[in-house]
């Protein structure tokens, strides 16, 4: 079989899966959170913490919850990093470093998992599975709750009523992430992925030399860092570890894993709003960029100029040879699109083009599909902005599922589009002004400077992979991608949360011959192009610096 045809068929198997879970695990989690009961455990943590989940709240009270709660999670995982040498299963490991390790709280409640270290020669079993594998779940289940909050919005009226974050929280948590990673770490132990609470082990190698092999409990930690698009690996080398991924079924689940929540929410956003179509509209605007980002990518990779990469079959420096162009390449779109940042093969190695694509998937705003929860509602901000568009074309007063987008709304919209381009640039500037930032290039001109714009776009939407030559453990790149971690992450959340306020306020406005068909074929090509316009628009001059410049060179 030629490798383009396993290509093919493996994308085609791929779809295949999250085609067949999307209806009823998008019914399945619509049903989670419209519930009015509470299981047993749930109500004994709810105790635990002293909240009432049958308390609605508005979106200030939400807000706080989910700041609240994020705040102490960051100094949680700080204080375990800083203490991690005095606790059990240490390893004989010493304490992070005090910018590195706010780093890494940073990045993690964030849902980034940008990994400044290596985590077999850095953190004890107790921090990776205590402090960084439990911020994979909740991180993922905030932005769950915060896009189930705007869904509330459109589907509510005259309220201002979202429903409860400790509620959503939990329930996200209990009832959709355990259940799911569990079942998933299951599959990948029997595949070969390893779980245990050892000792290092010292081996000598065939040259004689010795090598330290790191145990954990990886099986775990895979399952949901893929399922909550976290993205943290337990080693260094992520994905393309043996012991994390370690054939091409484990690598073909943990790609669907990573996009099966995303892609199965819009079917949550129409059950909840009560017109499933609306959710189709979305996924379709979803899968078509998706799609289109595997294809180039993928075509790019196998067409890399250059003798040695013909012989080879395409350019395979930087990738798995189990794997090869297309599963990598496949990983590579779906982790950048997903806000995942796992990888199974250095994105630095990608072609200036391909690495061009896979920088677009991160500046879109990760949205196709994009991250748990936060995927959803980054699309349905820019539906708001697609329909505003709209309405100026045709003179109309713009209108979304019943609900009149004034000033305030569109207000709200572009501030949340406005945060993460300025995080981006002005992050990636600075660096490029400051002899820090160059400094960490490993490579000149304009490779370099993709490397320097790839990791504060990855910061800055919360994704977390690198170009893998990039050196980012210094005090100067731990706390500015830190503060971008926390800015890309939270204030946007503000923003939604405050139109999800706005919407449920409104009274629904009556469909009318004149009322845009937000469920058709031709409102998602209106999205897509409204989605492509916008990051083009912002990004450009950028990508022409970097990416661009090194692929029309090359």
């Amino acid at each position: 079989m030629s490798p383009v045809l396993a290509d093919v068929l493996m994308v085609t198997a791929l779809i295949g899966a999250l085609a067949l879970v999307h209806r009823p695990l998008g019914d399945y989690m619509a049903a989670v959170f419209e519930s009015r009961k509470h299981l047993r455990v749930e109500r004994w943590i709810y105790r635990s913490v002293g909240a009432d989940p049958d308390a609605e709240m508005r979106w200030p009270a939400y807000l706080r919850g989910m700041l609240v709660f994020s705040a102490v999670s960051v100094l949680f995982l700080y204080v375990l990093q800083r203490v991690q040498e005095q606790l059990p299963l240490s390893l004989g490991f010493k304490p992070i470093s005090p910018d590195q390790a706010f780093n890494t709280a940073a990045s993690f409640v964030s849902n980034t998992n940008w990994q400044s270290y290596s985590g077999e020669v850095a953190m004890s079993h107790v921090t990776q599975t205590a402090g960084l594998a439990v911020q994979n779940f909740v991180s993922a289940a905030v932005g769950i709750a915060v896009a189930v909050a705007l869904v509330r919005g459109f589907s509510r009226s005259r309220t201002g009523d979202l429903g409860n974050f400790w509620a959503d929280l939990v329930r996200c948590i209990v009832r959709i992430l355990i259940p799911l990673s569990v079942v998933a770490a299951i599959v990948l132990i029997a595949a070969g992925a390893i779980q245990n609470f050892g000792d290092i082990h010292t081996i000598t190698t065939l040259s004689g030399d010795k090598q330290a092999i790191s145990p954990g409990a990886v099986a775990s930690q895979e399952a949901i860092k893929d399922l909550g698009t976290n993205g943290g690996g337990y080693f260094n080398a992520n994905s393309a570890h043996p012991f994390e991924n370690p054939n091409g079924f484990t690598n073909l689940l943990e790609i669907f894993l990573l996009l099966v929540i995303p892609f199965s929410l819009p079917r949550t956003f129409g059950k909840m709003v009560g017109n499933v179509k609306q959710g189709y509209a979305i996924v379709a605007a979803m899968g078509i960029i998706w799609f289109a980002g595997v294809v180039a990518v993928t075509w790019l990779e196998y067409a890399h100029p250059g003798t040695a990469s013909q012989l080879a079959g395409g350019a395979m420096e930087g990738k798995e040879q189990r794997f090869g162009e297309g599963p990598s390449s496949v990983f590579a779109v779906s982790t950048t699109m997903t806000s995942t940042g796992s990888v199974n093969s250095f994105h630095d190695s990608f072609s200036g083009l391909s690495g061009g694509v896979l920088l677009l998937g991160m500046m879109l705003g990760e949205i196709a599909p994009g991250g748990t929860g936060s995927g959803l509602y980054g699309m349905l901000i820019m539906a708001i902005i697609a329909v505003f568009i709209a309405g100026l074309m045709v003179g109309r007063t713009p209108e979304y599922l019943g609900k009149k987008i004034g000033t305030r709304e569109i207000k709200l919209a572009a501030c949340y589009i406005l945060v993460t381009p300025a995080l981006v640039l002005i992050g990636a500037a600075l660096a490029m002004a400051l002899p820090d930032g160059k400094d960490a290039m490993t490579n000149i001109g304009a490779h370099g400077f993709s490397e320097v714009l790839y990791a504060y776009t990855s910061a800055s939407n919360n994704n977390g992979s690198a170009f893998a030559g990039f050196g980012a453990n210094t005090e100067f790149f731990n706390t500015t991608l830190g503060l971008c971690m926390v800015l890309g992450r939270f204030l946007p959340m503000v923003f939604v949360l405050a139109l999800a306020g706005s919407l449920a306020e409104q009274k629904p406005i009556p469909v009318t011959a004149g009322t845009l068909r937000t469920e058709k074929p031709m409102f998602t090509g209106l999205l897509v192009g409204a989605i492509l316009i916008i990051t083009g628009l912002t990004f450009f001059p950028a990508l022409a610096l970097g990416p661009l410049a090194e692929g029309l060179a090359s």
